[in-house]
């Protein structure tokens, strides 16, 4: 008997759209963490005005590469230069299907010239699982797949923990743990600190868009981890506020990453075989598309990397899967990463259908994090027409607003004011995460990305200030 894959999975639904729109899964789950540890207001206004400690150990996948072949299989993967890539050193490591199209990212480590970790959504990891099982590079592949999303009481561990701890006052916290100043670590650089009695590796990072220190070591270490940290916070007295599972997410409104677009890997005849791979259960098979973007077609929700503003990391020094379609796409690139500012009456409208008894509701915009699907996919017009997409939403307590972030057609200006579409047709899909609705018309205001100031006039050198590292 056949085992079922993804290719069965598409040919059982009848096309991929319908698949990923009716999917069953449900909403995206950050397991384990606890969804507030205060309030998730308190929570996002900290990593602006005191610190924050982020508990990253169960939501990402984590892929060990190594052998002696480890950095030519990465490389031919990926759109990034390995050519300043030496040990102790992390990258945003993006891979792309042959036509171009952004199969997912990961952060990437040198651990050692032959051994690298990487870390991140389920895709990267899947895509370069595969590609291993090939045989054509002499590599050695461990993957730890993120905690389940209802442990439903079981044990749950994981090879690391992985902590961040970021905003104004973390300096004073990192004194405090490491027994005196913390080394000079550069951008995207990994030095050894202590936390208390431990030695653990910290990588210079900040996901909220503010430089912090991202640190990792053996699971079994991780409650005396947190508890150093958090002791040290009282003892210099900052105010530390560990951040929930339903604030985390939302950090990235700020400083403008797109976190689950979908990946492009539903067509083309050189990805069949891959395809075939793909078990039934895999993220690719039962993820979901939701938004007011309905199309026929599944390359419609596809985006490339110059889209999602990385195009500072493709590099046409080595070969990788995709080269040649992306040497084709950089000088004709079509649309460009944004952030949309929700128009704030069109929001309490919205939100105020949810009160008038015997009337039709549009669809709840749920808080801190509106999305209602692994991927979304919201229509943004002008005068009726299509001109980009929305693809992650949230409310920001810092900003005071709703934001979003997706991609618009290059001549799209910052300050142009543009309808989205809320909610989708006919009533809504067949997912659990969708109710019975009408969908809304919601103005929105383009804004630069980042939209945290922040992170757009004081961050390092990265996709964030559109220049290269």
């Amino acid at each position: 008997m056949t085992k079922a894959n993804l290719t069965s999975a598409i040919a059982k639904a009848g096309n991929a759209v319908d698949m990923l729109r009716n999917s069953k899964t449900g909403i995206y789950v950050y397991p384990v963490v606890a969804s507030e540890f205060t309030n998730w207001r308190s929570e996002q206004a900290a990593w602006r005005h005191s610190a924050v400690l982020f508990d990253q150990s169960h939501h990402m996948d984590e892929l060990i590469v190594e052998g002696p072949d480890a950095e030519a299989f990465l490389q031919s993967l990926s759109i990034n230069s390995f050519a300043n890539f030496g040990t102790n050193r992390a990258k945003h490591y993006v891979p792309v299907t042959p036509a171009g199209n952004v199969i997912g990212d990961m952060i990437i480590f040198r651990e050692r010239e032959d051994k690298f970790v990487l870390v991140g959504r389920a895709p990267t990891a899947n895509w370069l699982k595969y590609n291993g099982s090939l045989g054509k590079y002499n590599v050695k592949l461990t993957h730890d797949p993120r905690s389940p999303s209802r442990p439903e009481g079981k044990l749950v561990t994981r090879v690391h923990y992985r902590f961040q701890i970021q905003g104004p006052d973390a300096p004073k916290i990192f004194e405090k743990i490491n027994g005196g100043p913390v080394p000079d670590i550069k951008f995207f650089h990994v030095d050894w600190i202590n936390v208390g009695n431990k030695k653990v590796q910290a990588l210079r990072h900040g996901m909220a868009g503010a430089p912090g220190l991202e640190i990792w070591g053996p699971y079994e270490d991780k409650d005396y981890i947190r508890e150093t940290i958090m002791q040290a916070a009282v003892d210099v007295g900052v105010d530390l506020h560990p951040v929930g599972s339903r604030a985390y997410s939302t950090n990235t409104l700020e400083s403008g990453w797109i976190p689950s677009p979908l990946p492009g890997i539903y067509t083309g005849d050189e990805l069949q075989a891959y395809r075939d791979w793909l078990p039934a259960d895999a993220y690719e098979a039962v993820g979901s598309i939701g938004g007011s973007l309905v199309s026929s077609n599944i390359e419609d929700y596809y985006v490339n990397p110059y889209e999602l503003g990385y195009g500072v990391y493709v590099k046409f020094d080595h070969d990788f899967v995709g080269r040649e379609a992306l040497e084709k796409i950089k000088d004709n690139v079509k649309r460009k990463k944004v952030t949309f500012e929700w128009n704030a009456e069109d929001v309490v409208r919205v939100i105020a259908s949810a009160f008038e008894p015997g009337g039709e509701n549009y669809k709840w915009i749920d808080f801190p994090v509106a999305n209602y699907a692994s991927s979304g996919a919201d229509l943004i017009l002008r005068d009726g027409k299509q001109v980009g997409m929305s693809m992650f939403t949230g409310y920001s307590f810092n900003e005071r607003c709703i934001l979003s972030l997706g991609v618009v057609d290059v001549d799209v200006q910052e300050g142009d004011i543009l309808t989205l579409v809320w909610g989708e047709p006919n009533g809504g899909s067949a997912k659990t995460s969708v109710e019975p609705h009408k969908q809304a018309q919601i103005r929105v205001r383009v804004a630069a990305t980042p939209y945290a100031a922040e992170a757009r006039e004081n961050y390092a050198e990265s996709w964030r200030t559109k220049r290269a590292l």
